[in-house]
């Protein structure tokens, strides 16, 4: 259950022995004092300074690793898109990484472990080179370390921050990060003959959420044009019925498991329960598109899935954000996640299913 849903428990009255932990937090671009929110209303005051504008921040927060690892677990943020632990910070220069390179040596948990090694740079840092060449400059110095370095599957994550003239590294569980890739940025590779990058979104969509898109047969895309949610969901073997009155790219209109309706998604009708997966990425206020959109829920099926994105024009998201959920769960939808994927831009990614 998401933030949004869901009242968050009274913090306890801070005491003078309080144990703090902190983290380098990351959200999309402009977003991070939404982020910085969410971090407040689960562990109370946050001291907090900003690394990267709109993007980065160190935060100190009141409460044990363990315990922020728990209730972020409980309460998924939606803006608050990675974070890792400042276990080591020094001033930056190459005497500060020596010393980072001794202290990750000598750490017993990384002993015989799979190791992802995560290096990211902020638009000022003492290491002039690229973070993949600190990422091999350092793992270079780990070499009596009995761990296999991989990116896939790690059990264990080294994060290291490189800011200015200070130096941040922590490590954690992969899931304790909320994202297992590095400051959270899920890359793909764009393809020839790409529609367009809205792809990426469904494709982050499916491994951040485990959507299981190749599960489904029937789709509905509402607001489809020009198609690169629909030549996802064509790749993943479902028929597509996609709906927009412009054109959809000329790739797909002879596309044989898709059936194209040049409408306004209010013109259209289907049978009941008619498909058992429904989504819609349209440049629309979001009541306009939450309106839409759960005036055709009665054609998807009980069980099935919607994934639509939301368009945060307002100054106020939080605010609109918990106005659209109340209209979704109001038609029988229950909210999976509510996400600013990397991918998403002005907007976050709901995942819901029908009851």
């Amino acid at each position: 259950m998401n933030d949004f849903t869901e009242a968050i428990p009274e913090q306890d009255a801070p005491s003078q022995d309080r144990i703090t932990s902190r983290y380098i937090c990351t959200a999309n671009h402009g977003f991070a004092p939404y982020a910085q929110e969410e971090l407040r209303r689960l562990f109370g005051a946050v001291k907090s300074t900003l690394l990267l504008p709109g993007e980065v921040f160190l935060a100190t927060l009141e409460a044990e690793p363990q315990e922020v690892s728990r209730k972020l677990g409980l309460h998924p943020p939606v803006f608050l898109r990675h974070i890792q632990p400042v276990d080591f910070q020094d001033t930056g220069g190459l005497p500060a990484l020596e010393r980072l390179a001794v202290y990750l040596s000598r750490r017993p948990e990384l002993e015989g472990e799979r190791v992802s090694l995560q290096v990211r740079k902020g638009t000022s840092s003492f290491w002039e080179d690229s973070p993949g060449e600190l990422r091999e400059w350092l793992q270079a110095r780990l070499e009596s370390l009995d761990a296999e370095f991989t990116v896939q599957d790690p059990a264990r994550v080294i994060s290291v921050y490189a800011d200015g003239e200070a130096l941040y590294a922590g490590i954690s569980r992969p899931e304790d990060n909320l994202s297992s890739w590095n400051g959270g940025m899920i890359r793909f590779r764009k393809e020839d003959g790409q529609i367009s990058r809205a792809k990426f979104k469904l494709m982050e969509a499916e491994k951040e959420f485990g959507i299981p898109f190749s599960s489904f047969r029937n789709a509905l895309d509402i607001g489809a044009s020009p198609g690169g949610w629909t030549s996802f969901l064509l790749e993943r073997g479902l028929k597509v019925t996609a709906v927009d009155p412009a054109l959809m790219h000329e790739s797909l209109r002879s596309h044989p498991g898709l059936k194209i309706l040049r409408k306004n998604a209010g013109e259209v009708k289907f049978r009941e329960n008619e498909f058992d997966l429904l989504v819609c990425d349209m440049s629309w206020s979001p009541k306009l598109m939450a309106k839409l959109v759960t005036g055709l829920l009665y054609s998807l099926s009980p069980g099935g899935t919607a994934v639509v994105t939301v368009k945060l024009m307002h100054k106020k998201p939080m605010a609109v954000i918990k106005e659209i959920i109340a209209m979704f769960e109001g038609e029988r939808m229950q909210i999976q996640r509510a996400k600013q994927l990397f991918h998403n831009r002005d907007e976050i990614t709901l995942y819901m299913i029908k009851y």
